[in-house]
């Protein structure tokens, strides 16, 4: 593969953002961005499930770009509640929009606390095509914000997490399935917890998918 993953540093509104990037050959390949677990409970860019999710972005010959949030790794500044790492997300946006002037599509995915993110980076980005949120957490944070959820994407859950109570993920889905003109899919992940332990292959599989049939592969 000529263009391999590389670290690079993004300027961002606390220093520098430590990140992993891929640049696709064709200049109007689409672009997506993916965003990590929270940082207070060990999530960083190469947390295994933010890893795979980029792999499947790289794969489909997306220019794919994670990234560490203040506080983590080599990136500057530190934890800041949710509202600096928005800031940190909307710049990586910036940085490889503009890497990648010509691109098709925007996509963004996120992980648990990188699922919240990227709800929250969807609302404020009219560019954005699609998402993927991984594993959210609707009885721990506030999703009400989706209102109305501006695009089509997809929401991954493990039907056996332990962190997430069903009947919130239930509720998030009717008030998404009530808006008009998007369609989120909700696929639930039999066997799987939260992390999707010994279910990575079934979750990349789901991710693969949905990809395949949103956009041309280039």
């Amino acid at each position: 593969m000529k263009n391999q993953s590389k670290e690079i540093f993004i300027p961002g509104p606390s220093g520098r953002i430590q990140a992993q990037y891929y640049k696709s050959e064709v200049p109007e390949s689409p672009v997506a961005l993916v965003l990590h677990p929270h940082p207070q409970y060990g999530g960083t860019m190469n947390n295994r499930i933010v890893y795979e999710t980029y792999k499947c972005f790289l794969k489909k010959k997306f220019s794919v770009l994670r990234i560490n949030f203040r506080g983590v790794g080599k990136s500057d500044g530190i934890f800041d509640n949710g509202q600096g790492e928005l800031s940190d997300a909307a710049a990586a946006l910036d940085w490889i929009e503009k890497e990648n002037p010509r691109y098709s599509q925007c996509w963004v995915a996120g992980f648990s606390f990188g699922c919240l993110i990227c709800m929250q980076l969807i609302m404020r980005r009219p560019e954005v095509s699609k998402f993927i949120g991984i594993s959210p957490q609707p009885n721990v944070y506030d999703f009400t914000f989706l209102a109305p959820c501006p695009i089509s994407g997809l929401m991954l859950c493990g039907k056996n997490d332990e962190l997430v109570s069903p009947e919130s993920i239930v509720n998030l889905r009717k008030k998404l399935a009530s808006q008009k003109n998007i369609d989120v899919k909700f696929n639930f992940i039999e066997n799987a917890n939260h992390f999707y332990k010994d279910k990575e292959k079934e979750l990349t599989l789901e991710i693969n998918e949905y990809i395949k049939n949103k956009i041309s592969i280039f």
